[in-house]
């Protein structure tokens, strides 16, 4: 594996990332007292933050990485949604797939954090499915992106209301006509709609919800059972699954490899898996070996979880440690 050659080509990539986006807000300062009007801490606030959230955080990924990224979403034409629209900016992401509309509620998730602890969050939120006509805007901004040319497209669901049935089914077949490769970070709602993508990538917790199933992990052959039962179903290319501190298992037609986890002082697991569907998305565009994209994801993604907080991967620190794993 050449490590420099591998990382300048993700530069080249340019992947568009399709879910629900939102705006994660930060209010912090000190606590001092108590308020006399209810057992509550008075915050004195110190600073006030926005940064982008859910599947605008795949693209921070992505960004990181060097490539080009496009945001897909449906968001609301509110003081939030235009914040989050100059956000992406700000951060070198398109917003050329993002659809604002009169009869959404752009997402936020304020965190009230006090004395550097996290006493309260807010959510102001919408989430019922997208109307027809916002699924066929989001449709029609997807066809142009890959009628220009796109390297793959990542499915992020956070179950917001984006990625309905119709917008799933849709949007795989866009990409299928058109040989995109297609990657998936599920959520219970719509598991299994995501027939025939590439890569399929639930977490362990998913999986067993997705098809409500029961099993331990030490048992081997309880989980393959699962995931074959899952393939069968999705009839998906790849099987990318993350199992917490037991590491990845990744699966396609002819192999399978259990990729152990690596040692790591745990901080923070938030934003994990975003950077894992990063990773695994740009290794695919360079049809690596199944057993690189898990190494190099599975390392990504415990890198992240070193720090607090979600934060993207950095590109030099992911470089070094794969070239020190390598050379060891």
């Amino acid at each position: 594996m050449n490590i420099n050659a591998l990382f300048e080509q993700f530069s080249g990539k340019k992947i568009a990332v399709v879910g629900d986006v939102m705006l994660d807000a930060y209010l912090r300062g000190g606590v001092f007292r108590v308020s006399p009007e209810a057992p509550v801490p008075i915050v004195s606030l110190e600073k006030q933050e926005d940064r982008l959230g859910g599947a605008a955080n795949v693209a921070l990924n992505l960004v990181s990485l060097g490539a080009k990224a496009i945001i897909c979403s449906v968001i609301g034409k509110d003081k939030d949604g235009n914040r989050l629209v100059d956000l992406l900016a700000e951060q070198g992401i398109s917003s050329e797939g993002i659809v604002q509309s009169e009869n959404r509620q752009t997402t936020v998730k304020t965190r009230v954090i006090g004395n550097n602890q996290q006493l309260l969050r807010i959510d102001a939120e919408q989430t019922d499915d997208i109307n027809s006509t916002e699924e066929n805007q989001i449709i029609a901004k997807i066809q142009h992106l890959i009628a220009q040319g796109i390297d793959a497209l990542i499915f992020e669901d956070y179950n917001k209301g984006v990625l309905t049935q119709n917008v799933i089914e849709k949007i795989i077949q866009l990409c299928q006509e058109n040989q995109v490769v297609t990657t998936v970070d599920p959520k219970k709602t719509n598991f299994l709609a995501y027939k025939g993508v590439t890569l399929f990538k639930p977490n362990l917790k998913e999986l067993k919800e997705g098809l409500d199933v029961h099993f331990s992990i030490e048992n081997r052959s309880d989980f393959e059972d699962a995931v074959q039962q899952l393939e069968q179903i999705l009839q998906n290319e790849i099987t990318f699954i993350t199992l917490s501190e037991h590491g990845v298992f990744i699966k396609n037609e002819a192999d399978k490899f259990y990729i152990p986890a690596h040692l790591r002082n745990i901080a923070d697991v938030s934003g994990a898996g975003d950077t894992v569907i990063s990773v695994a998305t740009l290794c695919l565009t360079l049809g690596l070996p199944i057993s690189e994209i898990a190494e190099i994801a599975n390392l990504a993604g415990g890198l992240v979880c070193e720090k607090s907080g979600v934060v993207s991967i950095e590109l030099l620190q992911l470089k070094a440690e794969l070239t020190k794993i390598k050379t060891n």
